[in-house]
């Protein structure tokens, strides 16, 4: 999923954006040979992910750059625990943190909640899924965190699975002249998922054969009614405002997945902090030393 360019395509228009022409207070203080090792460390207690992002962000600022991650993506980490060790410019440790940091603590964020999910899911067949409800220009890093967090990625795009939503069943008339539109233009290898919002719209896409019928928004009672109905004859899907306190009353309705926007879109970032733990020397004394 993860493809290096699109990453370093994001990190090098993240870093345009805080630095534009330069960094006027760093590079007033600092001189440009001056070396220091600095710590990411963890403010408060969750679940790592996008050290690779951050490691990106200074190498850009500095090819030279060392970087020492502690712990993987996808651990569970504590507050005060070490998160990685970053030595190289002084310049581009201070210049790059913003950036890096914020790339860090979202992804850690994404994937701390996506894990308590998760962990409610414990004992059941259900799977969490994320949305498109994701930061503009961001998804595949936010995708990434879900999966880290031990979510599940729906689809990425507009292109990668067909979602015949309310309002192209509103556009076309009914559920059944969308599907039969869809089979008549679409690649048959797509897979087709049709959003239904009460039990005569999901014996319509039943009715359709279509891969999986989303249950939108309706009530524990009519979600068993509709996986009783459909007999694994689809997949099945809740959606629509989950929390933490209902997702295990949902889970226990049979359903296969239940996706879950808050993911990625209401998402608080962990709290991560950035320090300079000792100064080096200077990149021009270390070479002639050598």
């Amino acid at each position: 999923m993860l493809n290096k360019k699109e990453i370093l395509n994001i990190v090098n228009n993240a870093l345009r954006e805080d630095i534009k022409t330069g960094d006027i207070t760093t590079n007033s203080l600092i001189p440009p040979n001056k070396k220091a090792k600095a710590k990411l460390i963890a403010k408060e207690e969750g679940v790592i992910a996008g050290g690779f992002v951050a490691k990106l962000v200074f190498q850009q600022l500095d090819p030279k750059v060392k970087w020492k991650q502690f712990v993987k993506d996808g651990t569970y980490i504590h507050k005060g625990m070490t998160i990685a060790e970053i030595t190289g410019s002084y310049r581009a440790l201070l210049s790059g943190e913003r950036t890096a940091l914020n790339f860090l603590q979202r992804m850690s964020g994404i994937a701390t909640l996506t894990r308590k999910f998760v962990n409610k899911l414990h004992g059941t067949n259900t799977k969490i899924l994320d949305t498109r409800k994701t930061a503009p220009g961001l998804r595949i890093l936010d995708k990434y965190a879900v999966k880290t967090g031990g979510g599940e990625n729906h689809r990425m795009g507009l292109y990668d699975l067909i979602m015949i939503k309310d309002n192209h069943i509103e556009a076309v008339g009914s559920i059944t002249k969308a599907v039969e539109q869809i089979k008549a233009k679409s690649p048959k290898k797509v897979k087709i998922e049709v959003e239904t919002k009460n039990l005569r719209e999901v014996k319509e896409a039943l009715n359709c054969k279509v891969d999986i019928i989303m249950l939108d928004n309706m009530s524990l009672k009519n979600m068993t009614k509709a996986v009783k109905l459909i007999n694994s004859k689809a997949l099945v899907e809740a959606s629509g405002k989950m929390t933490l306190d209902k997702i295990k009353k949902t889970a226990n309705t049979g359903v296969d997945f239940i996706s879950v926007g808050a993911l990625t879109h209401s998402v608080k970032a962990l709290d991560i902090g950035m320090y300079i733990v000792s100064k080096m020397p200077n990149y021009k004394k270390e070479q002639q030393q050598k």
